[in-house]
């Protein structure tokens, strides 16, 4: 089978407008001035109990066995596991090293699996994004990119953020200015609902520095295209 190339068809960044309610204005995830206020512990417990009462008005039996313990489940998979990105407590501490090798060309990651959920319909997002980044003098274990990607797929997202999200992040942890990052992703938002479109993939893009040029840029995308 061939593999679906990723090209330079993505999607245009642009304001928040009443006609298109999937752009945002903002890179940060908005967020109120109290969200840390209560702890983990608290959180889940109130989740459980509004979680509870969205069931029994869709007219669930919580005596069954099997939606007992529904609430409590789901509380604790948004505090701990899949909204865990919101907490900054959360966020991957990194250790820089040397570039004692000299190595000055593009060092690329691909293929990192995320899960995200879409903010509009708490449904899933996820796919795959590509990394890449030219050394300034310091380099960081692969692992660390990894979590990176973890960290801010973690949280109700939208896919144009996540991806600047991640090359601002990289930028700041890597200490350099040359950064790409490419996002191909499933929502479904769009295949399990609405349109119901089990086909269609959405792609972004972020390019700083040395990116922006386009025999670099090529040269990133055809790495990420290759078997």
């Amino acid at each position: 089978m061939r593999q679906r190339e990723i090209s330079l068809n993505i999607r245009p960044i642009k304001p928040l407008d009443d006609d298109d309610e999937h752009f945002t204005s903002s890179w940060d995830t908005p967020m109120t001035e109290n969200a840390f206020d209560m702890d983990d512990e608290e959180k889940i417990n109130k989740i459980e109990g509004h979680f509870r009462s969205i069931m029994e008005i869709l007219g669930l039996d919580l005596n069954d066995d099997s939606l007992q313990g529904t609430p409590r489940r789901v509380a604790k998979m948004y505090v701990q596991e899949v909204f865990s990105g919101l907490n900054p407590k959360n966020r991957p501490t990194t250790r820089l090293f040397e570039n004692k090798y000299n190595y000055d060309q593009m060092l690329v990651e691909k293929d990192i699996t995320f899960y995200s959920h879409c903010e509009h319909h708490f449904v899933p997002i996820y796919g795959k994004i590509h990394v890449a980044y030219f050394s300034s003098g310091k380099v960081v274990g692969l692992s660390k990119i990894n979590r990176i990607v973890q960290y801010f797929a973690k949280r109700p997202q939208v896919q144009e953020r996540l991806t600047v999200q991640i090359g601002k992040e990289l930028e700041m942890m890597l200490q350099t200015e040359n950064i790409a990052v490419v996002v191909d992703a499933n929502h479904m938002c769009v295949a399990s609902r609405g349109v119901g479109d089990t086909n269609s993939k959405t792609g972004t893009a972020y390019f700083s520095g040395k990116f922006k040029d386009e025999n670099v840029k090529r040269e990133f995308l055809n790495y990420i295209n290759a078997k």
